[in-house]
């Protein structure tokens, strides 16, 4: 699935789409270039998860924890950094991957060996501010 988002006022519908795409898939992987709208999209997809907390990227704690309405926890995860799976794997990558619970990743490569099925979500930049947004399932047997 494509979708187009014009400018940053349609994110709120952009992560409606999502959310609905997804069902019931958990483990969402970000990819894009730096500045093309990551952490960005994982903010209003949260949001309209009814997330309250305060949302910022997880650059230098890997992982952000943020609450649900109904107390359900939401990982965000920035594997920037890691260098290897096994530094993926060292840290616990794999916990938050297969906790049932929204699992949002960011720079996800360094782990696709780890992951069985997820929604890779590919964002590409069309001009200055409009998003290509590329949805795919990924599924391992």
């Amino acid at each position: 699935m494509q979708i187009l988002c014009p400018s940053p006022q349609d994110l709120a519908e952009v992560a409606q789409k999502i959310i609905a795409f997804a069902q019931p898939c958990r483990v969402w992987t970000f990819r894009g270039q730096l500045g093309a709208g990551k952490t960005t999209l994982i903010k209003a997809i949260c949001r309209e998860l009814g997330v309250d907390d305060s949302m910022s990227s997880p650059s230098f704690s890997l992982v952000n924890e943020y609450q649900s309405p109904r107390n359900e926890s939401i990982y965000h995860l920035d594997l920037y950094r890691l260098k290897s799976e096994q530094e993926a794997a060292d840290i616990g990558v794999e916990d938050y991957i297969f906790s049932n619970k929204y699992c949002f990743i960011e720079w996800p490569e360094v782990a696709f060996g780890l992951l069985d099925s997820f929604l890779d979500i590919s964002i590409s930049i069309a001009n200055n501010q409009a998003r290509t947004i590329e949805l795919n399932f990924y599924e391992r047997r």
